[in-house]
């Protein structure tokens, strides 16, 4: 994955990850990007400079899109991995 500035095509930072991906990306108002792939790795990280935040292994590969939504004023965000979907507490 590569974070690019638009207005000048420039790569500002990328994050490589040990399998390949068919995972969406989301990216959050408060600067953190999630992803995962096909290892049942679920990333978090850094929208500044790509570093890893956070990392869990959901056991089953990821290929979907992650969601983020709102419960009574806490931020979540899902992940459907495998058979399983996996929601954490942001």
């Amino acid at each position: 994955m590569k974070a690019i500035e638009a207005t000048t095509g420039t790569v500002k930072w990328e994050f490589k990850e040990e399998t390949s991906s068919n995972a969406g990306i989301l990216t959050t108002a408060t600067g953190l990007v999630f992803t995962g792939a096909q290892d049942g790795n679920f990333y978090a990280l850094d929208a500044r400079d790509g570093k890893p935040l956070w990392n869990f292994q959901t056991g089953g590969q990821i290929h979907g899109g992650v969601v983020t939504y709102l419960v009574e004023g806490k931020q979540y965000v899902a992940v459907a991995a495998g058979t399983g979907l996996f929601t954490f507490a942001l």
